[in-house]
């Protein structure tokens, strides 16, 4: 059962999926909220949900066989080494979940926290060029 506000755009995206990719959307939107009950739920880009915070946090988009969440900060940390796309990438680096893989749920807690904990003194980018 959902503590949290939810925005009906992001329930329509997800209940078009597969149950197999519903069950990782759900399970993703519910970490993203319980790293910090501010998060807010949007749709950007026509239909796709991001959650937010002082900025974006991640985003989910559906694939044929995996779901993306992408993941808005190329600098918070990933010491368990969850995220498994986009590790170049300028601005968001994505994590590929499968049917029937475990989501590693405090790895992706913590750094959902980073994330957050970032946008709260102004977002990656101002770090960045503050080091």
């Amino acid at each position: 059962m959902s503590t949290y506000t939810t925005d009906p755009r992001v329930d329509q995206y997800i209940n078009t999926l597969p149950q197999w990719q519903q069950h990782i959307c759900r399970h993703v939107r519910d970490l993203v909220h319980a790293a910090d009950p501010d998060v807010i739920e949007t749709v950007k880009f026509t239909n796709r949900p991001y959650f937010t915070l002082n900025g974006n946090v991640c985003a989910l988009l559906a694939a044929k066989d995996h779901i993306n969440v992408f993941i808005y900060d190329p600098i918070a940390p990933d010491p368990e080494g969850i995220i498994n796309q986009g590790h170049g990438n300028k601005t968001a680096r994505a994590i590929q979940i499968r049917q029937d893989e475990v989501v590693n749920e405090p790895a992706l807690l913590n750094l959902f926290k980073a994330v957050i904990a970032n946008n709260h003194v102004g977002g990656w980018r101002k770090l960045k060029t503050s080091k």
